[in-house]
């Protein structure tokens, strides 16, 4: 085991990870080698609740047994296949039933990527270039709001509002116009709204600005506001898709239907890479005719294990009544994350669902509570990762009332040691 953490250390490089420290000879980086439900094992068989559904991607937990024989069964008639040109049984069933989890929509178009930054991706680029093929070249700008995340591609950073997630800077990418908030597009120019080619929004929640919610009604007013104007509305539904919100979207909570909706992370359950940008016939037939084609895609498009894996998620749904357990996991939730407003160090506490965000004072600038939080946390049996101050509890949806109290337990312990 020591031989391999060295070649981890000689060889590795993570994301969103100081690595000076991590290969610090010191450093013994948690291995995870197996998981069952709510629950990850390591190198030295510790057990640990998996308090963030391993980057907000895990639903019904790990090594679940519908998932893994629908993936093993298409293992057994082929992996992958391209679907550039080509198509197969299971991304045209998996595209039947996305479309039918938003009946009466107007959502009927699936357009298959790899992961959240390429379902924005895909997104944006069709509204782009909808707009220049059919007679509104001038639409050739993007509304975003300040402190969103879309992920890490070129295009999708470029639309981020956190400076850190922007390496190199804002000099790159779509042209941006960005907003604090919906009373702001009120002080747009008129020449500023007629360049807008769509708006983007995370519904409900910004994950990575801290776990911050939207006041109830916001989306439901951008959405009108956007139709008046005949703008693209694409919601980013990465994170809150599949049931974390407490429905199975987020704008099914204010009766929206967007232009674009974008999934990823929680569509295979959390087992496999793909994404999914579900949009209208409107914009569909935007791109038919001679040298209207949307050249966009990648190697892995529909990856065939991919979908018989989200085929197999949704199967859970279906048998396990997934949703139906939802309403009484949320409060418990809530009654727990409220037993942790007596520690000094809580300042905040804000809840979505199954998506919880617990602020803490901030330290000094290079003390990282967070971090040091979460650490702490481990020790108890807890994983999760903060965002700055802000610690992140957002287990799969399959917790348990028990697993759900430990978590918890962890926290609060965890406030106490660093705090």
């Amino acid at each position: 085991m020591n031989d391999l953490l060295q070649l981890e250390k000689s060889h590795l490089w993570h994301p969103f990870t100081p690595m000076q420290a991590w290969c610090d000879e010191a450093h013994e980086p948690l291995m995870l080698v197996s998981g069952k439900g709510c629950m990850l094992t390591d190198q030295h068989g510790r057990e640990y609740l998996d308090g963030n559904s391993s980057i907000w991607t895990n639903i019904h937990g790990h090594s679940h047994p519908t998932i893994q024989a629908a993936i093993h069964a298409q293992l057994e008639r082929v992996a992958h296949t391209s679907f550039l040109g080509f198509t197969h049984e299971p991304a045209i069933r998996l595209g039947k039933q996305l479309v039918d989890l938003l009946p009466d929509s107007a959502l009927t178009r699936v357009f298959y990527s790899d992961n959240g930054s390429t379902a924005i991706e895909s997104a944006m680029r069709m509204a782009l270039q909808f707009w220049k093929q059919n007679g509104h070249p001038g639409r050739d700008t993007i509304l975003a709001f300040e402190r969103a995340y879309h992920g890490d591609t070129l295009g999708a950073a470029s639309v981020g509002g956190i400076p850190i997630f922007k390496g190199s800077g804002n000099d790159f990418g779509y042209r941006v116009q960005r907003v604090p908030c919906l009373e702001a597009l009120d002080h747009l120019t008129k020449e500023q709204t007629s360049r807008l080619a769509a708006v983007i929004v995370e519904p409900l929640v910004q994950g990575s600005a801290g776990m911050r919610m939207w006041p109830h009604g916001i989306l439901a007013a951008l959405s009108a506001w956007c139709r008046e104007r005949d703008i693209f509305l694409i919601l980013d539904e990465v994170m809150t898709g599949f049931g974390r919100t407490g429905t199975m979207f987020a704008c099914q909570q204010e009766d929206v239907v967007p232009d674009f909706l974008c999934l990823a992370k929680g569509l295979t359950g959390g087992c496999l890479p793909l994404a999914a940008t579900m949009t209208t016939e409107r914009v569909f037939e935007g791109f038919l005719g001679t040298g209207r084609a949307f050249y966009y895609g990648h190697s892995y498009t529909a990856n065939q294990l991919g979908c018989a894996a989200a085929l197999g998620s949704l199967q859970v749904f279906r048998e396990e009544r997934v949703m139906e357990a939802l309403p009484a996991k949320i409060q418990l939730m809530a009654g727990l994350l409220t037993s942790l407003r007596d520690l000094p160090a809580v300042i905040d506490i804000r809840q979505c669902g199954l998506i919880a965000g617990i602020e803490i004072t901030p330290g000094s600038p290079n003390e990282q509570r967070g971090v040091k939080i979460c650490l702490a946390a481990r020790k108890h049996g807890l994983l999760t990762r903060p965002v700055e101050d802000t610690l992140v509890l957002m287990p799969p949806l399959s917790v348990t009332d028990s697993e759900m109290q430990r978590m918890v337990h962890a926290l609060r312990l965890g406030i106490e040691e660093v705090c």
